[in-house]
């Protein structure tokens, strides 16, 4: 890439501008089916500053078991080099459609699916967040809806993927976040605590979409919503630099949690736009998939972890089996049906609370509802 003229600053494109060791640079898509039984999730990233590139990819079914895949590498220095062992990302046309596969391996997790845009790229607020005088957060993210095709095979069986009945979302991330081994550095602090809810969310003839990062109390440290377009086809798609975007006023959530855990049994949203008018969006949750199985969390396939310079790995758990209160457990994602009164749609409910957080009555580190 460095034979284009792209560069935003004097160093070449493999060296990032911050020397911040936690620099990242992330792929990440969700797909499921319509009728909310059938969930997938999967990542690639690169660390430049750790020298390593690592994926994940992990699929459930209603009532069965869900299956993770995991590889990590040493990075490559060319950044179009999207592969870890047998996976591989592979950009058919930037910002409208990509290939994702991952050959025969020790897991008996293979995929062959392709993804296509129905959004424009979507630019989300940056998301900067601190902690003593410390940026621990501050990225940039956009994201993008779409339709996918192929096929996923796992140890309990195959799935044939079509674009009349799977949906999906495209996220892209770039920056500073906490990756990898943690090193304290300087005096101690007491533990911190964290609310993030993202729910991108499809209509017939348009997505919503709406970001969270709350304090505490309750405070608004990042809050956006929005709608945006939805195409019938790629070609349809307005060039990635037309702003097709109506961004509302602010926005606000309810959640009601599952009695002993912190998992949403039940989500309000309200997007209040400019004029002040408010569309109450409910969310029902169909399906519970397990963000550990995309590292997030994870003991020891987490994310940015230096595992060797090729390693791969494999589990399957029951979802219905797992302390939904233990650090591994609390970071979730649904798929839900949602509905405002007037529309149904269907879409997913991203959820993570740690510490206290008073809106929910939580008091300790990783305390159930009550």
């Amino acid at each position: 890439m460095d034979d284009y003229p792209i560069h935003q600053t004097p160093e070449p494109i493999a060296h990032p501008a911050s020397s911040d060791p936690n620099v990242y640079d992330r792929t990440w898509f969700n797909g499921y089916s319509t009728d909310g039984t059938k969930y997938f999730g999967l990542g690639i990233a690169v660390y430049p500053h750790r020298g390593i590139i690592d994926c994940h990819f992990s699929v459930i079914e209603a009532g069965g078991r869900q299956h993770c895949f995991y590889a990590s590498a040493r990075a490559p220095q060319e950044r179009t080099d999207m592969q870890v062992g047998p996976f591989r990302l592979e950009i058919i046309e930037p910002l409208r459609s990509a290939r994702v596969i991952i050959d025969d391996n020790e897991t008996g997790i293979t995929c062959d699916i392709t993804f296509s845009a129905r959004t424009s790229a979507i630019q989300e607020a940056r998301q900067i967040l601190w902690k003593r005088q410390q940026k621990v957060m501050d990225a940039t993210r956009f994201a993008q809806f779409g339709r996918w095709s192929g096929t996923v095979s796992h140890p309990d069986g195959d799935l044939i993927i079509d674009e009349k009945s799977w949906r999906g979302t495209k996220d892209r991330s770039w920056g500073v976040r906490g990756v990898g081994e943690r090193l304290p550095i300087g005096a101690p602090l007491p533990p911190g605590s964290a609310f993030f809810l993202w729910a991108p969310l499809v209509w017939d003839d348009h997505v919503t979409h709406a970001v969270f990062f709350d304090g505490p109390n309750g405070e608004a440290l990042v809050r956006e919503a929005l709608t945006s377009p939805l195409y019938t086809s790629e070609a349809e798609i307005p060039s990635e630099l037309d702003d097709v975007v109506t961004r509302m006023a602010t926005a606000v959530h309810r959640i009601e949690y599952h009695q002993g855990t912190r998992l949403a049994k039940r989500a309000e949203l309200d997007l209040i736009d400019l004029d002040g008018n408010v569309r109450t969006i409910t969310m029902e949750p169909q399906l519970r998939f397990q963000f550990k199985g995309l590292g997030y969390g994870h003991p020891s396939w987490g994310q940015g972890m230096w595992k060797g310079e090729l390693e791969i790995g494999g589990e399957s758990f029951d979802p219905l089996d797992l302390d939904l209160l233990r650090p591994e457990n609390i970071h979730v994602q649904q798929v839900v049906s949602v509905a405002d009164g007037e529309r149904t749609g269907i879409g997913a409910l991203e959820q993570i609370v740690v510490g206290p957080y008073a809106p929910a009555g939580f008091t300790g580190m990783l305390d159930g509802a009550a």
